[in-house]
């Protein structure tokens, strides 16, 4: 729970950038691994899931009950990476608008948001290829189709719903973050929004909230036309429900960047979480 200053302080004349990569690489590669799990996890699931091959598939024909497993095996694999050696020293971001919002925020140094949202793309689409090598063919039949995030209900209203969600998904962040007695349960909350936006609103848009996680599944099928969704969609909600808890509670009271603080291990964000538990 150390603050630590920002490396884009460089010194002896080194830019600041190659600062924040020598003082913080081990947070962007955590960051990386984390989407590059979870991405492998939902192809590996959705070809469990929906491939007509699969035996799970053919038990359960209802694509509302199918989701639901799918639901709680993506929340389960969300909240396991939050409380991950890695996710606890990393902050377990894993998505571009979660870093993007925490830098408008002031938490977020500018080169380590710059780095955070590489990894994060190049992390997602490892993963991506990792489970193609393990799936061959099956994982681009056209009903598991790399587990992309496609616009089911139309653009308009994809747009509208990925606003939405997260939207309220980074509103409980902050709230919760926040929060002294309830920080250390974000990843679970997060958890269980993740399961039940999975079961509830996939059918709009797909359930992206992130522009790492939908570029991943685009890459290797190749599908364009609908990335501008989940690249101004996600960032758009987040930046609202940051900008709303701003002007209700003020910016002195989001502390730290972190989805999970209460850990020893370092934190590189502008930090006053301690500041938070004082208050207890």
């Amino acid at each position: 729970m150390t603050a630590m200053g920002s490396a884009a302080e460089a010194k002896g004349g080194v830019h600041p950038a190659w600062a924040a990569l020598a003082a913080h690489w081990p947070e962007y590669g955590m960051e990386a691994a984390g989407l590059g799990l979870f991405m492998t996890s939902a192809c590996l699931f959705t070809t469990l899931l929906e491939h007509p091959a699969s035996p799970v598939h053919q038990a359960i024909s209802n694509p509302l009950l199918r989701r639901v497993p799918m639901g709680l095996a993506m929340g389960l694999t969300f909240i396991a990476i939050v409380y991950s050696p890695w996710g606890k020293r990393s902050g377990a971001h894993l998505n571009p608008a979660v870093t993007l919002t925490f830098f408008r925020l002031k938490k977020v140094a500018g080169w380590d948001a710059f780095f955070y949202a590489v990894s994060q793309f190049a992390g997602g689409a490892a993963g991506v290829f990792l489970a193609a090598a393990l799936l061959g063919e099956r994982i681009s039949h056209q009903a598991v189709n790399y587990a992309a995030t496609l616009p089911l209900a139309g653009p308009g209203p994809a747009f509208l719903a990925e606003v939405v969600i997260t939207f309220f998904m980074m509103s409980m962040v902050l709230a919760v973050t926040n929060t002294a007695r309830l920080a250390r349960f974000t990843g679970l909350f997060a958890g269980l929004m993740v399961a039940a936006y999975i079961i509830l609103e996939a059918p709009i848009s797909g359930m992206s909230m992130n522009p790492a996680r939908s570029l991943a599944s685009a890459l290797p099928p190749q599908m364009w036309s609908s990335l501008w969704i989940y690249f101004t969609a996600p960032l758009l909600g987040m930046l609202l429900a940051a900008e709303t808890y701003v002007r209700a509670r003020g910016a002195h009271h989001v502390y730290c960047a972190k989805l999970h603080h209460h850990n020893r291990q370092r934190c590189i964000f502008h930090c006053r979480f301690r500041e938070l538990l004082e208050q207890r």
